[in-house]
C-alpha cells in the first residue's frame, strides 16, 4: 500500500474508534482486551498517536519515550483523544518524504513505517471499541489485512523479544483465500522466521494450517478474533502456541 492510502485510512479507523468508544461510554468493558474499559483504551490509543507524531514532527533518531496516558475521563478524554488523532494524521500528511526519525520494523522509510504502524495499531484498538458495543465490525479491506498480517509475522514477531517459541520445530501455514497471500512460520528456540508465498503456499510440509479470509486472519492473529473465526487444520498445538504467546504489549 501506498503511504497516502496508509494515512488516508488511519483517519478513517481514528474516527470509527472514536464514535464506537462515544456510543458505547467509557465504562463499557472492551471484550477484547480483558480487564479494559472504553476509557483505558482512549487513553492508551491516545497516547500511543502523539508517541508516534512526536517522531514524526520533532525527527527523535533514537527511542524517545512517551509522554503518560492523562487522567482525563468522559467526553474531555474523547476530546483529547480525537485531537491527538487529527494531530497525527496531519504529522504524516505534511512529513517529508525523505523524513529521517527512529523506528522499530523495517520499512522502506520512516515515513512510510509510522504510515503503516499508526494505521495498524488504530485498526486494532478500532475493532476492540466497537467489539465493546457487540455488533458488527466495520470490515478491513483484504489489501490492508495481508500488509497487517505482513507487519505482524515478517515484522514484529521477527525480533528477538517475540514469544512464540518451540523446544521442537514447527510450521504453521497461515493462508488467506480471497488472495493469493500465504506465509510460512517456522517456529523454533530462536524468534520465528516467516517466508511469504503466492498461490497456494510452498511446499513444504506444515505442522498446522490457519486459512480464511485475510481479514478474519489478520484478527484472529492479533488475537481479535478465536481461532474459531478461521478453518484450522493440523495440530492445533502449534496454533496454540500462538494465541497463547504472540500478544505484543506496550
Amino acid at each position: 500500500m501506498q503511504i497516502t492510502e496508509h494515512i488516508a485510512s488511519l483517519s478513517e479507523e481514528g474516527r470509527l474508534l472514536a464514535a464506537a468508544a462515544e456510543q458505547a461510554g467509557p465504562g463499557a468493558s472492551v471484550p477484547t482486551c480483558p480487564g479494559w474499559q472504553i476509557r483505558h483504551l482512549l487513553r492508551h490509543t491516545g497516547m500511543v498517536h502523539r508517541w508516534a507524531a512526536a517522531f514524526v514532527t520533532e525527527g527523535h533518531t533514537a527511542y524517545h519515550p512517551d509522554g503518560g496516558e492523562p487522567d482525563l475521563d468522559g467526553a474531555e478524554l474523547l476530546a483529547w483523544f480525537r485531537e491527538g488523532h487529527r494531530h497525527l494524521v496531519r504529522s504524516l500528511e505534511e512529513a517529508p518524504a525523505d523524513l529521517e526519525c527512529w523506528t522499530f520494523l523495517p520499512a522502506p522509510s520512516p515515513l512510510a513505517f509510522w504510515s503503516r504502524r499508526q494505521l495498524n495499531e488504530t485498526t486494532v484498538h478500532r475493532v476492540d471499541a466497537e467489539s465493546a458495543l457487540g455488533g458488527p465490525l466495520t470490515p478491513v479491506p483484504a489489501p490492508r489485512a495481508v500488509d497487517g498480517i505482513d507487519e505482524l509475522l515478517t515484522g514484529f514477531h521477527a525480533r528477538p523479544k517475540s514469544r512464540v517459541r518451540s523446544d521442537k520445530p514447527r510450521t504453521l501455514r497461515v493462508r488467506a483465500v480471497d488472495t493469493a497471500a500465504t506465509w510460512a512460520v517456522r517456529i523454533s528456540e530462536d524468534p520465528p522466521q516467516t517466508v511469504r508465498t503466492a498461490g497456494e503456499g510452498s511446499a513444504e510440509h506444515a505442522d498446522c494450517e490457519l486459512s480464511g479470509t485475510a481479514e478474519g486472519l489478520y484478527l484472529a492473529l492479533w488475537n481479535r478474533l478465536p481461532l474459531t473465526a478461521v478453518t484450522l487444520r493440523g495440530d492445533r498445538a502449534v496454533a496454540r502456541l500462538w494465541t497463547d504467546n504472540s500478544a505484543v504489549t506496550w
